[in-house]
């Protein structure tokens, strides 16, 4: 077993190593191959692969959060094939992106972990911050469409500027629960990492209109017949109408239309209107991960 950084060649199997770890994640070879090879310098991104023989069996990856006015903050990710841990292989991954953070001036941790994953985390010297759940549904079966309030008009996203949904996006997420804000988006970087990444089907994405304003508006990341919904935001001037029930009601009817029989996605547990919406459209929990932080 070797570790080494990705490259774009890994995309493929770095895309079935995270669907045979999580079930329920929707992270197409494409995906994958954008994320390896398109990156904001600001990030100082380092992504490295475990690999035995001719199989990756471990991903991890580390970067800088340019997405936050407060400095020093990163995120990491490591997830081991189910059938490879125990190995330490884990253990290995972690210590490079340690010391590649260290290097790069990150002050403080933010990863996720698994209930099985939680021990592992905590020995590492991570700290349980907040909860994550994640759930799917089958968007062949859902309740009855809500109808479309006045002064309110149905577009896909394709059939939008970004910079629409760029504005909408940004105002929507100042408020989201999480381990920072995210108040520092630059434009460009939205347009590489979100608006081009080549799994947004800006096809099956929905959005409420109010005049030329995105009021609401929900994105689908799609792989098959799978489909992630990447962010469903509604700006605050707008919210308490039922448009993110609405976008959302609209987004999954198209995923069916296109051939998808599994819909997933995952919220705070402070997200307490969204998890809401998701629980009327008859999203189903799989499963829950803690957000841990560690300090440098």
């Amino acid at each position: 077993m070797r570790i080494r950084k990705a490259t774009a060649d890994d995309a493929a199997a770095v895309s079935r190593l995270r669907r045979e770890t999580y079930s329920y994640s929707v992270m197409s070879p494409a995906y994958m191959r954008h994320q390896i090879t398109v990156q904001t310098p600001g990030q100082r991104v380092l992504a490295l692969v475990a690999e035995d023989g001719d199989d990756v069996v471990g991903w991890g990856s580390a970067a800088l959060n340019v997405w936050t006015s407060k400095p020093g903050q990163s995120d990491l990710t490591i997830y081991v094939h189910p059938t490879r841990r125990r190995e330490g292989i884990g253990g290995s991954l972690v210590e490079r992106l340690h010391g590649h953070l260290s290097e790069v001036g990150a002050e403080r941790i933010r990863t996720f972990a698994t209930p099985a994953g939680l021990p592992f985390a905590t020995k590492l010297g991570y700290e349980p911050s907040r909860v994550m759940h994640y759930s799917g549904v089958d968007p062949r079966v859902l309740p009855e469409q809500p109808p479309v309030p006045d002064g309110i008009r149905i577009a896909t996203l394709d059939t939008l500027e970004p910079r629409q949904v760029f504005v909408a996006d940004t105002a929507a997420s100042l408020d989201e629960p999480g381990d920072s804000p995210i108040d520092s988006v630059d434009y460009d970087n939205w347009l590489d990492e979100i608006w081009n990444s080549p799994s947004v089907d800006k096809a099956l994405g929905v959005a409420a209109l109010a005049g030329d304003e995105v009021a609401c508006f929900t994105s689908i990341e799609s792989d098959g017949d799978r489909a992630w919904s990447g962010m469903t935001g509604t700006v605050p001037q707008y919210r308490g109408r039922g448009l993110a029930k609405l976008v959302k009601s609209v987004a999954l009817r198209r995923c069916a239309d296109a051939g998808i029989v599994g819909a997933f996605t995952s919220n705070d547990d402070a997200n307490g209107p969204m998890l809401a919406v998701n629980a009327w459209l008859g999203y189903r929990r799989i499963e829950t991960q803690t957000s841990l932080l560690r300090m440098l």
